[in-house]
């Protein structure tokens, strides 16, 4: 793992999970194009306008005995190749060559992902109860468009600038 990695999918939904994948979207300040939030009290919103997760934890759940793949539980980016440990609040990250996030939080797992967790065991993505496997909410610093197989990069991480874990 590394300071590097790869788009492996975009995900968007109507509204709720699962999210599809897609091959390409434009990322705005409101989040990715295409993709709607059912509860918008929870999710969505400038500080929460793209949710990131790593394939390598999803492949990690899958191995557990969970039903999970890409856009299941949510996320909008699904990223390989990164030190997801490292993808924390105030962490800034350059999707392809335009868009730049920065991490606003860590999510809270919502009820409407319990059937992905085996005996529902949907705090599996807890931050509070399993450290480092939680999704993350990012706020647009730098709209852009990104496609499948673009290049991710970690820029840097000011903790000072952001909330801290909520789930």
């Amino acid at each position: 793992m590394s300071d590097s990695g790869r788009i492996a999918w975009i995900n968007v939904s109507a509204g709720g999970v699962p999210k599809r994948p897609v091959e390409a979207a434009r990322v705005t300040i409101l989040g990715v194009e295409g993709d709607s939030h059912a509860n918008v009290r929870f999710h969505g919103g400038p500080e929460r306008a793209v949710c990131l997760f790593a394939l390598e934890r999803i492949a990690a759940l899958a191995a557990e005995g969970h039903s999970i793949a890409p856009g299941a539980i949510g996320e909008n980016v699904t990223v390989e190749g990164l030190e997801w440990s490292a993808v924390a609040p105030g962490t800034r990250l350059r999707l392809g060559p335009h868009v730049l996030l920065e991490v606003t939080s860590y999510t809270s797992p919502c009820v409407q992902i319990i059937g992905v967790f085996k005996a529902g065991d949907y705090g599996r993505v807890s931050q509070k109860r399993h450290p480092g496997w939680s999704r993350v909410y990012a706020r647009v610093l730098g709209e852009g468009s990104i496609r499948r197989g673009d290049r991710i990069h970690l820029l840097r991480a000011d903790a000072s600038s952001t909330s801290a874990a909520t789930g």
